[in-house]
Protein backbone atom coordinates (compact mmCIF):
# COMPACT_ATOMS: atom_id res chain seq x y z
CA UNK A 1 0.00 0.00 0.00
CA UNK A 2 1.34 3.40 -1.37
CA UNK A 3 0.63 6.36 1.12
CA UNK A 4 1.86 9.76 -0.36
CA UNK A 5 3.81 11.85 1.90
CA UNK A 6 1.58 14.80 1.89
CA UNK A 7 -1.62 12.31 2.66
CA UNK A 8 0.15 11.19 5.73
CA UNK A 9 0.86 14.93 6.79
CA UNK A 10 -2.76 16.02 6.04
CA UNK A 11 -4.52 12.84 7.91
CA UNK A 12 -2.05 14.42 10.86
CA UNK A 13 -3.83 18.04 10.40
CA UNK A 14 -7.37 16.42 10.26
CA UNK A 15 -6.72 14.57 13.84
CA UNK A 16 -5.37 18.09 15.02
CA UNK A 17 -8.81 19.91 14.03
CA UNK A 18 -10.50 17.03 15.35
CA UNK A 19 -8.70 17.53 18.69
CA UNK A 20 -9.25 21.15 18.96
CA UNK A 21 -13.17 21.04 18.47
CA UNK A 22 -13.84 18.31 20.61
CA UNK A 23 -11.52 20.31 23.31
CA UNK A 24 -13.56 23.67 22.28
CA UNK A 25 -15.72 23.95 25.57
CA UNK A 26 -13.51 22.14 28.03
CA UNK A 27 -11.98 24.47 30.57
CA UNK A 28 -8.61 22.64 30.41
CA UNK A 29 -6.59 23.07 26.82
CA UNK A 30 -3.28 22.52 25.74
CA UNK A 31 -1.19 24.61 23.00
CA UNK A 32 -0.37 22.29 20.58
CA UNK A 33 3.85 22.68 20.00
CA UNK A 34 5.60 21.70 17.55
CA UNK A 35 5.03 18.60 16.11
CA UNK A 36 7.93 16.00 14.78
CA UNK A 37 7.16 13.14 12.37
CA UNK A 38 9.91 10.86 10.87
CA UNK A 39 9.14 8.95 8.10
CA UNK A 40 10.64 6.30 5.87
CA UNK A 41 10.05 6.87 2.08
CA UNK A 42 10.99 5.92 -1.37
CA UNK A 43 11.51 8.56 -3.99
CA UNK A 44 9.24 7.72 -7.18
CA UNK A 45 9.98 9.18 -10.39
CA UNK A 46 7.21 9.56 -12.50
CA UNK A 47 7.11 11.46 -15.64
CA UNK A 48 2.97 12.25 -15.45
CA UNK A 49 3.67 14.44 -12.69
CA UNK A 50 4.53 17.87 -12.73
CA UNK A 51 8.09 18.01 -11.07
CA UNK A 52 8.43 14.13 -11.83
CA UNK A 53 9.18 13.19 -8.14
CA UNK A 54 6.86 11.91 -5.59
CA UNK A 55 7.68 10.88 -1.83
CA UNK A 56 5.48 7.68 -0.55
CA UNK A 57 5.49 6.46 3.05
CA UNK A 58 7.15 3.00 3.74
CA UNK A 59 4.40 1.21 5.51
CA UNK A 60 6.14 -2.30 5.82
CA UNK A 61 4.94 -3.99 3.09
CA UNK A 62 7.05 -5.39 0.77
CA UNK A 63 6.03 -5.74 -3.11
CA UNK A 64 6.95 -8.91 -4.41
CA UNK A 65 9.27 -8.28 -7.63
CA UNK A 66 10.04 -4.63 -6.38
CA UNK A 67 13.58 -4.01 -8.36
CA UNK A 68 16.28 -1.57 -6.62
CA UNK A 69 14.51 0.88 -4.33
CA UNK A 70 16.32 3.17 -1.62
CA UNK A 71 14.58 4.26 1.33
CA UNK A 72 15.37 7.36 2.49
CA UNK A 73 14.63 8.63 6.16
CA UNK A 74 12.88 12.00 6.15
CA UNK A 75 12.29 14.19 9.41
CA UNK A 76 9.66 16.63 9.39
CA UNK A 77 8.71 19.60 12.43
CA UNK A 78 5.75 21.32 11.51
CA UNK A 79 3.97 23.96 14.29
CA UNK A 80 0.55 23.76 13.86
CA UNK A 81 -0.99 27.30 13.50
CA UNK A 82 -4.54 28.21 12.92
CA UNK A 83 -5.81 30.53 9.74
CA UNK A 84 -5.15 33.49 11.73
CA UNK A 85 -1.60 32.61 12.59
CA UNK A 86 -2.52 31.66 16.34
CA UNK A 87 -1.92 28.80 18.29
CA UNK A 88 -3.81 25.56 18.34
CA UNK A 89 -5.91 24.81 21.76
CA UNK A 90 -6.75 20.90 22.12
CA UNK A 91 -8.74 19.29 24.87
CA UNK A 92 -10.26 15.88 25.93
CA UNK A 93 -14.28 15.67 26.33
CA UNK A 94 -13.26 12.23 27.83
CA UNK A 95 -12.98 12.89 31.67
CA UNK A 96 -11.60 10.27 33.84
CA UNK A 97 -13.33 10.43 37.39
CA UNK A 98 -10.89 12.60 39.56
CA UNK A 99 -10.32 13.09 43.55
CA UNK A 100 -12.63 15.97 43.28
CA UNK A 101 -11.83 19.60 44.71
CA UNK A 102 -8.24 19.32 46.18
CA UNK A 103 -7.44 22.88 48.50
CA UNK A 104 -4.86 23.70 50.10
CA UNK A 105 -0.71 23.05 49.49
CA UNK A 106 -0.06 19.98 47.16
CA UNK A 107 0.84 16.80 48.46
CA UNK A 108 -0.21 17.75 52.23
Amino acid sequence: MEIELGDAVAALRDQLLDAAARGADENLRFVVGPVELSFEVELHLDTKVKGGLKAYVVTGEIEAGASRVRHQKVTITLTPKNRGGGDILVGSSDRAPGPGPVSGPLGR
